[in-house]
């Protein structure tokens, strides 16, 4: 895809800040002590020994599991979620569960390189187009059990051989490190794992100190990092910042700061990369001279596909996926990168009415929430206004928007803002394209999503295993995952499950640049701290028993993932009987 194909995405803010937010701000003096002291943690962390990188990692889960009910707390507070509320899970899920397990996984990759010299990985394969496939999830027997059926691969880069798989993994710790280096971490203002997650990996994979600037949209979480992460703060391998735009310029350009490395917008990208919009920008990219040299790394936007490959579905089974796509568009109010945005389903399909129709109806079961990102409810009025199928679904009281679907965009109109525009609100589209043959669905559906939709961060496909005992099926759709230019695809399930689990790498599809960054470059999380990655791959059964978490009508999805994330610590068996008769009862 490229930028003369697919206009660029529209999210504000993004990771410098804007206007709205918190007002707090670090001093320019305080910030030049922060870099300095910085530096001189940068050499020593650089030279710190394993034993020493495992105790400062569970150090940080510790401090993390104390502060754990606060962070979930201050951010319902901030985003207007009742606590007490089944609500209330989705902080748990991308606060506390996804630190905690992060942690603990990173803590056992640095064990494994400890005693055996590498980190641990799981069963190896080869992709439909030949290449090495590499098993990442399940982790551990645990997630066997309470994620039975699904499995996580990463598909590596073509001529990547199982040998050099073994050889490149966990490059800092086998001799391709460095003297000490600094990363500026310009942290995502929408969830609370974001920042965290963004310094674990740049810790303890690639051995890099941090300076965190916090979001202004969520910068009262700050002080409840710096707390978790006392010790690391303490020893100078992390620093905690506040402010906006100019806080943010200051640090880019800041001679202390050797790399930087940020979660937001496309269009913040550029305005640090190239500039403010105009004509000068448009010189600088055709002379390929950036305002800034130093390595940058970024996970942004994406108009997140659902394609539905047609199949023998019965209705709970339709129903079934339906809610898991409203699922993947409630989560969070929507304001997540990888929130489902645009249903693809197949032309002519006897089906589509009834998937429409359950997605609406488990639309209806959440809750309308307040839309607390900057910019929502204009991006909102922009991309509705004049649409005669539109469908608001929920009485949206002041400051919230309503759940609103889309349908029967033409697949064909270049002009169509909705596949070139990332929502970053609580909207999905739809659109329809090929036919009802299952291998023209998906050669259609792949070129749509590959060529006209706005972004390369992550792809659901939704798949009927009946449908792939017809071996042209099953190929086509192995296929399609082979050819998808997205990071991470899933099958069945929505991508923010392969987000959560820490060790598959997050991050865009690689090869875009940065005068077309598309969804970003580079990979967090990724624990078994893999190179030459092309993307990830999840699979999911059709349904399971029982629900998951992330569907609106779960009942107690909030105590779920609150005794998920304690049992996190150690992966401990004693506490599974807790979070699965919880999830039995939602």
């Amino acid at each position: 895809m490229t930028s003369q194909t697919v206009a660029r995405g529209d999210r504000p803010g993004g990771a410098l800040g804007g206007p709205a937010g918190d007002a707090r701000r670090t001093p320019e003096r305080q910030l030049n002590d922060m870099v300095a002291r910085l530096q001189e943690g940068a050499r020593a962390f650089a030279r710190l020994s394993l034993p020493d990188r495992i105790d400062l990692a569970r150090s940080m889960q510790a401090g993390y599991l104390r502060i754990a009910k606060r962070i979930v707390q201050a951010s319902c507070t901030a985003k207007g979620i009742p606590l007490g509320t089944p609500a209330e899970s989705q902080e748990w899920a991308t606060g506390p569960w996804c630190v905690v397990r992060h942690l603990r996984l990173v803590a056992e990759s640095l064990q494994a390189i400890e005693r055996t010299g590498n980190t641990p990985v799981g069963q190896i394969g080869e992709t439909a187009d030949g290449r090495l496939a590499v098993r990442v999830f399940p982790a551990n027997r645990i997630d066997g059990v309470l994620f039975a059926g699904i499995t996580v691969d990463v598909h590596c880069e073509a001529r990547i051989t199982e040998h050099d798989m073994h050889q490149a993994r966990a490059g800092f710790y086998r001799g391709h490190g460095h003297d000490g280096r600094a990363v500026l971490v310009l942290g995502a203002g929408n969830l609370a794992a974001i920042p965290a997650m963004d310094v674990i990996t740049k810790l303890f994979n690639e051995g890099k100190v941090c300076l965190l600037k916090m979001n202004p949209v969520n910068a009262y979480l700050g002080p409840i990092l710096e707390e978790a992460f006392a010790e690391a703060i303490r020893r100078n391998f992390l620093a905690v910042a506040y402010g906006g735009a100019e806080e943010g310029a200051y640090l880019i350009h800041h001679a202390g700061i050797d790399e930087i490395h940020l979660t937001g917008s496309d269009r913040t990208f550029d305005k640090i990369v190239w500039g403010p919009p105009g004509t000068e920008r448009e010189t600088r990219k055709a002379r390929n001279a950036p305002l800034v040299s130093k390595p940058i790394t970024a996970e942004l936007g994406n108009v997140s596909p659902v394609l539905v490959v047609p199949g023998p579905y019965r209705d709970q089974e339709l129903a079934f996926q339906a809610e898991g796509i409203a699922g993947a568009v409630t989560q969070n109010a929507s304001f997540n990168c990888n929130s489902a945005k645009m249903l693809v389903t197949p032309k002519g399909w006897a089906r589509r009415p009834t998937l429409l129709g359950d997605i609406e109806r488990a639309l209806a079961t959440a809750p309308v929430r307040l839309a607390y990102y900057p910019g929502a409810e204009e991006r909102w009025r922009r991309l509705t206004e004049g649409r005669e199928q539109l469908r608001k679904i929920g009485q949206a009281g002041p400051g919230q928007l309503p759940w609103t679907l889309i349908p029967g965009l033409d697949a064909t109109d270049l002009r169509e803002p909705a596949f070139s525009t990332e929502p970053f609100c609580s909207i999905l589209s739809e659109t329809e394209v090929g036919s009802d043959d299952p291998v023209e669905f998906l050669n259609r559906a792949v070129e749509f999503a590959n060529n006209r939709l706005w972004g390369t961060l992550s792809a659901d496909l939704v798949v009927h295993p009946r449908a792939l005992k017809d071996p042209r099926i099953a190929d086509a759709v192995e296929q399609a995952i082979a050819r998808l230019h997205y990071g991470t695809v899933t099958v069945n399930s929505w991508t923010g499950l392969s987000f959560s689990f820490g060790s598959p790498p997050w991050g865009a599809y690689p090869g875009s640049t940065p005068a077309d960054i598309q969804s970003g470059s580079g990979w967090v999380h990724n624990t078994p701290m893999l190179e030459r990655i092309e993307k990830v791959v999840l699979r999911h059964p059709l349904t399971v028993v029982p629900k998951p978490a992330t569907f609106p009508s779960h009942r107690t999805a909030h105590t779920v993932l609150r005794r998920l994330s304690y049992l996190e610590e150690r992966a401990s068996w004693a506490r599974v009987p807790g979070v699965v008769a919880a999830a039995m009862r939602g």
